[in-house]
């Protein structure tokens, strides 16, 4: 049984974690000219942001851009934003496209429990395959990751390909950082939400 003293530690060091995730959040969000930028210009950013981000994606993994290709709908997160101090959050921006054109932003949320501490930016990219799991995303006013939709995470093989269950799914998913691609990562739990740019 714990005593008030333990309780009391780990309540302050909750409320701590939350106001430095908050505090990180913030910095990233509300600093220098950019936010006063239009909602064109911020627009125009992401996707610039997110044409690299693909760009990227075809360096570390060649086989990727024929699954762009036939996907419904392509939606890129170029900078989902991490922090942790035991309890963690991420938050990004990002742009659906559907047969090459920009048609909706959409924000990204999600939270974890975990020993990590610090802070890190990572790249998202989610592929619909079929035009029912396209729909169902574009229809909902807020999608989270394993309880509305499965996103099968693409690993490479030791040959450099996609594993074959993988692109074989309605929904596929590659995570990226600085290193290239992240193998054996879970976004379940991620919340995405329409966004208005």
């Amino acid at each position: 049984m714990l005593d008030l003293s333990s309780k009391s530690r780990r309540i302050a060091l909750s409320a701590l974690t939350l106001g430095l995730a908050s505090a990180v959040f913030t910095g990233c969000t509300t600093t220098g000219p950019q936010s006063t930028a239009s909602a064109a210009d911020k627009r125009q950013e992401l996707n610039a942001a997110a044409t690299a981000t693909l760009s990227k994606l075809y360096e570390a993994a060649p086989q990727s851009k024929q699954l762009v290709a036939q996907a419904r709908g392509v939606l890129v997160f170029p900078a989902v934003l991490s922090a942790s101090f035991i309890v963690g959050a991420q938050h990004g921006s990002g742009v659906l496209r559907v047969n090459g054109q920009d048609t909706g932003y959409y924000s990204i949320t999600g939270g974890s429990i975990g020993l990590q501490i610090g802070a890190q930016s990572k790249a998202m990219v989610v592929m619909f395959m079929t035009d029912d799991a396209l729909a169902k995303f574009r229809n909902s006013s807020g999608w989270t990751v394993g309880a509305d939709a499965t996103v099968a995470v693409a690993n490479l093989g030791v040959n450099g390909n996609i594993d074959s269950y993988t692109i074989q799914q309605p929904i596929v998913g590659f995570v990226l950082n600085n290193g290239g691609l992240v193998a054996g990562v879970s976004v379940d739990g991620s919340k995405i939400s329409p966004l208005l740019l």
